[in-house]
């Protein structure tokens, strides 16, 4: 985890969840976090987004690669398992609960995490990802207004 002063797209407070657009799995996790996000605290944006490109940069991540989630906040990222639960707890009752999974081991939660991402394609399938869950709902994704700081 990498601590950085600014972040492309992202104001000071906004945390975002990055994720693979293609990925059916990763659109139903999206729709279910909508629905749970009750006060839209997590914005959202593909890893494939020039924003999500973006701030894969910033933080040196690999900008190739879309096996695992991202989750971003006060500068500082988590990837896979980590980013999941770091985002439940974001969520009101009762989806915060499920963030006390937290306390897994990380070398099993990663290890079942791993297991369904590198699977996610053949088990869910894979679309062309140009419908995004929850982009018919205004404030959702990261603005593509902003520009990233020069």
């Amino acid at each position: 985890m990498t601590l950085l002063a600014q972040l492309p797209y992202l104001q000071p407070g906004e945390c975002a969840l990055l994720f693979d657009g293609e990925c059916n799995l990763c659109h139903g996790l999206v729709r279910y976090l909508i629905r749970a996000d009750r006060q839209r605290r997590i914005l959202l944006a593909t890893v494939q987004s020039v924003e999500g490109q973006a701030i894969l940069q910033a933080f040196g991540l690999p900008t190739d690669r879309f096996d695992s989630v991202v989750y971003v906040e006060q500068g500082r990222y988590w990837l896979r398992s980590a980013a999941l639960f770091q985002a439940l707890r974001q969520l009101g009752w009762p989806y915060r609960v499920l963030a006390l999974a937290r306390y897994l081991p990380p070398r099993l939660a990663d290890k079942v995490y791993d297991a369904v991402a590198g699977n996610r394609y053949r088990l869910f399938g894979r679309n062309d990802g140009t419908g995004l869950p929850g982009a018919d709902q205004p404030g959702r994704y990261l603005p593509k207004r902003r520009e990233p700081p020069a």
